[in-house]
């Protein structure tokens, strides 16, 4: 094959990789009807906790309820979410994919917070105005079986996730999950209510379901601003350097200005990538696809990555093993793993 000494003297061509690959129109149809069948579970089971609501006026059933109203319109934007998926579209625009899911866990995280503040203002009424409740026994009853219902669905909603590579699927199974303590906190509460007789404890029950919600809708919010915002993932940069040490090859001469952003569910890795000099552009971008599909592969999480190629410029003859090189200045010694510093330097010769 015929190459170019100074074809690879400008570095203007990337090397792109996706990580988990569209998935199987089968598989896409299951997570769908999987999110659609917890959005109707879910309004069901929102329905019956209302209407213990209204049968008892327990503050603490009240909360729950709250609480179910978020869950499906979170399982709500998990179907919207898997439709974007599905569009026909850009197959690089991974990032709008993942600032989608970001607003959605911001719009969560909001809705969750809000539903904290409406209980703690019911709570706080009926702790100063007192209220009657009624028909403990049958609310009781209402918030087991819907709890149970509720813990159900979110270990089916993990098992489908993981299943077929749904994170959005994993993460509402678990929040489904989460929520039976919800459910428990209120039992508990109108439990105590009817051995103590004392009315005060539903609405203290419902204050601190409150507070916990609000805590849980503040992480979300911090968690969504982080994705929205592109936030560094330090962890995550030294496992992907982990992985390009490990999947070494000959032609990977050095890594350098490498960055890993995580925005939303997707994992974003850019680096430059040095390779041999006498190299043709075809050869040096077939070479950084493969090198980028195998390090992808071994990273194991969705996104992409991007590697932008430049030429050696004869700077690491000593430590590059491509065998002949028409351009060599010095014979090959050794290869040194690629360390941190080096790895997120702009200069890879550290000039």
């Amino acid at each position: 094959m015929a190459r170019d000494s100074g074809s690879v003297e400008e570095p203007l061509s990337a090397a792109r990789e996706h990580g988990q690959a569209a998935p199987h129109a089968a598989t896409s149809r299951i997570r769908f009807q999987a999110a659609l069948a917890s959005v109707v579970v879910g309004t069901i089971i929102l329905g019956f906790k209302y209407l213990a609501y209204q049968l008892t006026g327990s503050t603490a059933i009240l909360s729950d309820a709250l609480e179910s109203i978020v869950n499906v319109v979170s399982a709500l934007f998990a179907v919207g979410g898997l439709l974007v998926v599905g569009w026909p579209g850009d197959p690089d625009d991974l990032d709008s994919r993942g600032k989608i899911d970001s607003l959605g866990t911001l719009f969560k995280g909001g809705m969750v917070a809000l539903a904290a503040v409406l209980i703690i203002k019911e709570a706080g009424e009926a702790l100063l105005f007192g209220h009657q409740l009624r028909q403990l026994t049958f609310g009781v009853s209402v918030t087991v079986g819907t709890g149970l219902a509720s813990a159900a669905l979110g270990w089916l909603l993990i098992w489908t996730g993981k299943r077929h590579r749904s994170l959005r699927l994993v993460a509402d199974g678990a929040q489904m999950v989460s929520d039976v303590w919800t459910s428990a906190a209120a039992t508990a509460g109108l439990a105590l209510v009817i051995t103590t007789g004392r009315m005060w404890l539903d609405p203290v029950a419902a204050a601190l379901i409150g507070l916990n919600m609000m805590w849980t809708g503040v992480r979300l919010v911090r968690h969504a601003a982080d994705g929205l915002l592109d936030e560094a993932d330090p962890e995550q940069l030294e496992r992907v350097l982990e992985v390009i040490n490990t999947n070494l090859v000959p032609g990977v001469i050095r890594i350098h200005s490498l960055r890993v952003i995580r925005s939303g569910h997707l994992t974003h890795i850019d680096a430059q990538l040095v390779v041999p000099e006498f190299w043709t552009v075809e050869e040096a971008h077939a070479f950084a696809s493969a090198f980028a599909h195998r390090v992808m592969r071994s990273v194991g999480s969705n996104g992409e990555i991007i590697f932008h190629i430049g030429p050696c410029h004869r700077q690491f003859c000593a430590s590059c093993e491509v065998d002949p090189c028409p351009l060599r200045v010095q014979p090959f010694v050794e290869r040194p793993w690629i360390s941190l510093d080096e790895a997120v330097r702009a200069d890879p010769g550290g000039q």
